[in-house]
């Protein structure tokens, strides 16, 4: 008998990839979704359950025959009166009770990579505050520091259409981005190892400027990469913080935050940026 499994976030970019990974190997999937239209988004699932992770009480029954859960819920942008410490702390904090109730086999949770030298951050004070409570709780873990997602590239993408792709500094800083479906088939490959941190990436090591003459040459232009010098970066943040609220700045400041470090990850998988960004050039939109 396969192992039941319960996804939270099966409707964001990576969630829908790990669901579809998931039931590709056999497992039985309980998806939680906030509204009953959200089955359309997830078909051949086994189950489904209907609450809000921000929502304690719509949460009572939702780990009940469960072996484990996997929680991708976290939020870019905050929006809906909710803050980061709303959903990537609190809401998988109601999750992870239930899930102890259950007596659960193991939780994983996807953070992000670095997240724990970007605590200044309020996204990662939110997500390292989980991070902390879920390595308290006496369950088995599995947290997942992922790079960069392919579709967090598209900003590089949108740059180079215009034939210009501006970067702060001297674009030396590397990271090797990582397709959903890579990660997607990682964690689920990954789902019984116990009390672990794994920090992941896809298979391709770009510098910045690599990056952006990647994004460039899918629109088979040769534009300009323009060096910025990284005081601008620094000045940005600064004056976002006094003049904008955390609802704005928010993820610029992860943004920019993010670009002026190395952020290399072990080296996975078999789907390369050139075709998410070609695909994307080419058709429109891409599957990766």
């Amino acid at each position: 008998m396969s192992e039941k499994i319960l996804l939270a976030g099966a409707t964001g970019y990576l969630g829908n990839h790990i669901a579809r990974e998931l039931k590709k190997k056999g497992y039985w999937v309980r998806v939680l979704i906030r509204k009953e239209e959200q089955k359309k988004q997830l078909e051949n699932m086994d189950d489904y359950f209907v609450g809000s992770i921000t929502d304690p009480d719509s949460l009572k029954g939702v780990t009940e025959g469960i072996d484990r859960v996997i929680s991708t819920v976290g939020i870019t942008r905050q929006k809906d009166g909710l803050t980061y410490m709303d959903v990537d702390y609190q809401g998988n904090a109601n999750l992870l009770n239930e899930a102890k109730q259950s007596n659960v086999q193991s939780f994983m949770y996807i953070s992000a990579i670095n997240g724990d030298k970007m605590t200044h951050l309020k996204i990662f004070q939110a997500k390292e505050r989980f991070v902390q409570e879920l390595v308290g709780s006496g369950l088995d873990y599995v947290i997942i520091r992922p790079n960069g997602y392919f579709s967090d590239m598209a900003d590089f993408l949108n740059m180079a259409k215009s034939g210009k792709v501006y970067l702060f500094g001297d674009g030396s800083f590397r990271l090797n981005p990582v397709s959903g479906k890579d990660l997607a088939s990682y964690c689920v490959d990954h789902l019984n190892r116990k009390s672990c941190e794994l920090t992941i990436g896809g298979p391709d090591l770009f510098s910045q400027n690599e990056l952006a003459e990647l994004a460039l040459a899918a629109y088979g232009s040769h534009g300009k990469v323009i060096h910025l010098p990284d005081w601008i970066r620094v000045a940005v943040i600064s004056l976002l913080r006094i003049f904008t609220g955390s609802k704005t700045y928010g993820p610029v400041e992860f943004f920019l935050t993010a670009m002026a470090m190395d952020n290399i990850a072990e080296q996975y998988g078999d789907h390369h940026l050139e075709d998410h960004f070609k695909a994307i050039v080419t058709n429109g939109g891409s599957d990766l």
